[in-house]
C-alpha cells in the first residue's frame, strides 16, 4: 500500500510540474482537455490532481492537452 501512494505521489508531482514549466494553471489545463473532448472543470481537476489519485489515462490525457512529448522518470 504504501508503494501505491508513493506512485501517486510521484506522478502528482510531475504532472504539477509540468505544468508548472509551462505556466500553466488548472483553468488552462481545463480548457485544452475540452478543446481534445475530456470535460473537466478547474475545481474538479484541481481536487483530482491534489489526491494524486488519478488514472494512467487521465495523467497521459493531462500530458497531451498540455503539448508534453517526453517524461523523463528519474533525476
Amino acid at each position: 500500500m504504501a508503494k501505491d501512494l508513493e506512485w501517486a505521489e510521484k506522478a502528482k508531482g510531475m504532472l504539477k510540474a509540468e505544468l508548472k514549466r509551462r505556466n500553466l494553471g488548472y483553468r488552462d489545463l481545463a480548457e485544452k482537455l475540452a478543446a481534445a473532448g475530456t470535460h473537466e472543470t478547474e475545481r474538479n481537476l484541481a481536487n483530482k490532481i491534489s489526491r494524486g489519485g488519478f488514472t494512467a489515462a487521465f495523467f497521459l490525457q493531462c500530458l497531451d492537452a498540455i503539448g508534453v512529448q517526453s517524461l523523463r522518470l528519474a533525476d
